[in-house]
């Protein structure tokens, strides 16, 4: 049987690393890329913009004094998620949410919202707090009861100097089928992440008139 000459060996194999490339490329042209899932968070002003947090611009909030804001969660997973969202209570020194080791702030919880989500779906929620009593102790101020969304919710553990640098945190947690709790976060199928906001305030002594 005669033997293929040098030109026509060589041009074989080009041609055959050719349709294999582009065989390839087809492949993925027509294959959908892997979705990436996430997870937003957000936190809007009382004109429902990323504007005006407090009255008058002001972020020193005096007992019983209204804030209006809205809360939102828009869920990229590419599936069904039941999620809450938990606010809590902080100062200048109780520890955020550790982006590294993906651990929830120690704050305390004030309260705790949940919400089926439909892929693609964003839940918006009016957040409407104010401050209906607070303890002076010397230079201390510690706002013991807030009223948020119509409920009396209490505080007996956050405390600030002068009443300044209070914040309330915001963290996304996601109810886990395997274990039928919510946990911290979310997962996908590359990693772990989590998702949170802060809002900072000064709670004051003076009474609304």
């Amino acid at each position: 049987m005669p033997r293929l000459s040098q030109n026509l060996t060589r041009a074989v194999t080009v041609f055959l690393s050719t349709t294999i490339a582009f065989s390839t490329l087809a492949y993925l042209a027509v294959m959908p890329r892997p979705r990436e899932q996430f997870f937003q968070i957000y936190v809007l002003g009382e004109t429902g913009r990323a504007e005006r947090y407090y009255p008058s611009n002001n972020p020193d909030i005096r007992v019983g004094e209204v804030v209006r804001w809205r809360v939102g969660v828009a869920n990229f997973m590419g599936s069904i998620q039941y999620v809450a969202i938990r606010v809590k209570l902080g100062n200048s020194t109780i520890e955020t949410p550790d982006e590294a080791n993906l651990v929830p702030s120690p704050a305390p919880v004030l309260l705790e919202f949940k919400k089926i989500l439909m892929s693609d779906e964003t839940w918006e929620f009016a957040l409407i707090w104010a401050i209906k009593e607070i303890v002076v102790s010397g230079n201390v101020i510690a706002p013991t009861i807030l009223d948020i969304n119509g409920m009396n919710v209490r505080n007996g553990q956050v405390s600030a100097l002068a009443g300044h640098n209070f914040r309330l945190f915001f963290e996304l947690w996601t109810f886990d089928p395997q274990t039928n709790t919510f946990t911290f976060g979310w997962k996908t199928l590359k990693e772990s992440r989590i998702a949170w906001l802060q809002l900072w305030f000064n709670a004051t002594s003076s009474a609304v008139r």
